[in-house]
């Protein structure tokens, strides 16, 4: 591909780090509903209304106060998240005009989960802020994320022969990044249900090792913010159970993740991705427990979020290298044809 291509499928990667980021700040700041429309804030698709007659005619149309640091943060978000959507499209574009000598189905896809997440941004707004919404905005960022890390390390696999990895490593590298991405959905239905407070003490929640738990109502994906699908109040011990599970999961990531890191780093040709999977992975785990003892302060809660998705770039990455197709082994020799035919074919 081009440098042009490399380039912007790299800014694109960044900049998608940078929207998930932002999000998991617009959300836990209690900005979801900054503004009550979309794409645009109180009918504005540039800026917020900041003159006293666009205040009183915002508020006269939608009524409702207008919030102007709650929505600029909302509109941040959304300009991002443009911006990442035209780096996307640019990448199709490109992709699609060299598909002589590659497919370009990977960007035409990662096209598709982008229009789908502008779907989902929508809905977030309109449908104010129900759970299974939010979570599956989340997890729509986090496969942007990891659809555009898969098309950098497609154009940075080195070219040379790569060592035989035994199939066991790949085994584990498929678990591996199941968890990850099982923990990531468990954790963006905490946060959607704002469940990450209801345990103040770690390692056990509030002084038990299994605390009162509603698994049913908890985890019932159809339902309203705060409520049951019922209507009636989501209970308390429904919150410990989205929390508590979400703990396990992360029980469960540190027991495949980390294992699959310590067995990337006993290989010298793999050791450099272990190294960063295990970094990761001890960075998110001390970040969800230090959000835990600390009471969930906003800089830590953004960075776990952030976490995550390294979390998951870098498992992404060391899995890719397990299934990179291995050169070394020889050719099947036909019969028949010399050695150094074989060789030129």
């Amino acid at each position: 591909m081009t440098r042009t291509y490399r380039r912007l499928a790299l800014a694109a990667l960044l900049l998608a780090l940078v929207v998930v980021s932002l999000g998991a700040y617009v959300r836990l700041s209690d900005a979801g509903l900054g503004c009550p429309d979309w794409p645009g804030c109180y009918g504005q698709l540039v800026g917020v209304p900041d003159e006293a007659h666009e205040i009183h005619a915002a508020e006269q149309h939608f009524g409702q106060p207008v919030e102007a640091p709650k929505a600029w943060k909302e509109m941040i978000h959304r300009y991002a998240a443009g911006l990442l959507g035209l780096a996307i499209l640019a990448l199709a574009l490109l992709a699609w005009r060299q598909r002589e000598r590659r497919s370009p189905w990977l960007e035409v896809l990662l096209l598709a989960v982008v229009a789908g997440q502008a779907l989902l941004g929508m809905l977030t707004v309109t449908r104010l802020l129900k759970p299974v919404i939010v979570t599956s905005h989340l997890l729509g960022g986090m496969s942007t994320l990891a659809l555009l890390a898969v098309l950098v390390l497609r154009d940075l696999a080195s070219p040379r022969r790569l060592s035989a990895l035994p199939g066991g490593l790949r085994l584990l590298a498929v678990l591996a990044l199941g968890a990850v991405l099982m923990q990531i959905a468990l954790g963006g239905w905490v946060s959607s249900n704002y469940a990450a407070a209801i345990c103040a003490d770690f390692p056990t929640c509030q002084g038990s090792w299994w605390p009162e738990m509603d698994t049913h109502h908890a985890f019932t994906l159809d339902r309203e913010l705060g409520t049951t699908a019922s209507g009636a109040l989501l209970s308390g011990a429904a919150l410990t159970a989205i929390h508590w599970v979400h703990r396990l999961g992360a029980a469960l990531v540190l027991l495949l993740a980390g294992g699959f890191a310590l067995r990337l780093l006993a290989r010298p040709e793999t050791r450099l991705y272990g190294q960063c999977v295990l970094a990761a992975l001890v960075l998110q785990i001390g970040l969800g427990i230090a959000n835990v003892l600390l009471q969930l302060p906003l800089a830590l809660a953004v960075a776990h979020n952030t976490g995550a998705a390294l979390l998951l770039g870098a498992t992404l990455a060391a899995s890719y290298r397990v299934f990179q197709r291995n050169e070394a082994r020889q050719p099947f020799q036909a019969a028949g044809f010399p050695r150094r035919m074989q060789a030129l074919r």
